[in-house]
């Protein structure tokens, strides 16, 4: 699980600044870092995966291991939990230290802000999307039944340290799972950084050089909205891009197409529906299409119903009444926030987005 130190940097935050540190020896780290008290929360994938490296550690710390699905980030299954810490000891100056990915990070950061009125907590992000993306800008997020990220805030963690040599444990649809979410990032930047990012895309599946570049650049790209807007209220909400199509991709898949793969999908129908309003050329969409045909390669929406597609579109938490807010697109460096009216109009073009766009 060696990995390749690249650069640390401090993310300016309003509840507290944080550090992000790359790291080559998890191990020695958390040996570092543990202090009496504190509780780890570990996905049960990675315990098994790298045991030999953390066996000792667990036998000396308390530890919770859990099974990072969408069903666990809920608050039925946080309960349990919680329940563990109390019962266990845990107090208001300890801390909590997540290993995992983006479920794994939810799960800590969202019990560490509510216990106590507030803990700290550390993470270390083991997945693609985890390290590129979801590490920094302090949001949190739990699932609401079938609705994705319903309930949550905003609570950074106190650290974290990125090892990009969990990496080599990655399945190939969880690698492009981490690039299609990455992807946003660089189309919200500039036409340089998306054609940067197309260029480089099949070599960073089997070069972590080229990877940890496209992780650097994307943590870069992010940190310069959050810090301006870290609470999700203007700037930053184009971060949206692809994703009030992408979370509605993945409940009524039952979670079986990865996020970052849903999110390709619905940057695609973001532009699509960009072209349909007049705001982006088709030869842009397409220029863009290829890459994320790339990634959604080998998955399908075909079964998805276009009545349901449209009813948990409208339920997505970032509209207004009945009006859908939208991240669209008018080239690159220019994503938006629009309104569209999600009538007759805008599910004729959902039926000819399914029908046609999908073959």
């Amino acid at each position: 699980m060696e990995g390749t130190p690249l650069f640390n940097f401090t993310v300016k935050s309003v509840v507290h600044d944080y550090e992000v540190q790359f790291i080559s020896n998890t191990r020695n780290s958390l040996i570092q870092e543990l202090k009496e008290g504190d509780f780890l929360i570990i996905d049960r994938k990675v315990n098994n995966l790298y045991s030999n490296e953390l066996n000792n550690i667990l036998e000396s710390k308390k530890h919770i291991i859990i099974d990072a699905t969408e069903k666990q980030k809920s608050f039925q299954e946080l309960i349990p939990i919680i329940q563990f810490l109390i019962d266990n000891g845990f107090r208001k100056n300890n801390r909590l230290i997540g290993i995992g990915g983006g479920i794994t990070q939810d799960i800590t950061a969202f019990t560490s802000s509510i216990m106590y009125r507030g803990v700290d907590w550390l993470f270390y992000p083991t997945t693609l999307l985890a390290q590129g993306d979801s590490c920094i800008g302090s949001k949190t997020s739990i699932n609401f039944g079938v609705f994705k990220n319903q309930i949550g805030g905003f609570y950074p963690p106190n650290k974290i340290l990125i090892n990009p040599g969990f990496l080599d444990s990655l399945s190939d649809a969880e690698m492009k799972s981490g690039l299609g979410e990455m992807c946003h990032y660089f189309i919200v930047a500039s036409e340089a950084d998306f054609k940067r990012f197309k260029q480089d895309y099949h070599q960073a599946l089997i070069d972590k050089k080229v990877l940890a570049g496209i992780i650097a650049r994307s943590l870069e790209i992010k940190k310069s909205y959050i810090e301006i807007d870290e609470f999700d209220r203007n700037e930053r909400q184009v971060f949206n891009y692809g994703h009030s199509f992408g979370h509605a991709i993945e409940s009524l898949t039952d979670y079986q197409i990865p996020h970052g793969i849903a999110v390709s999908y619905g940057m695609d129908m973001a532009n699509f529906v960009s072209v349909k309003l007049g705001y982006l050329s088709e030869y842009t969409r397409q220029e863009i299409r290829e890459l994320l045909k790339e990634i959604w390669h080998g998955t399908s929406i075909n079964n998805i119903s276009l009545d349901k597609f449209s009813q948990t579109i409208s339920k997505d938490k970032k509209n207004v009444g009945t009006e859908l807010r939208l991240i669209l697109n008018k080239g690159y460096g220019k994503i938006f926030k629009d309104a569209v009216k999600n009538d007759e109009r805008f599910i004729s073009w959902l039926k000819e987005y399914f029908e046609k766009e999908l073959n």
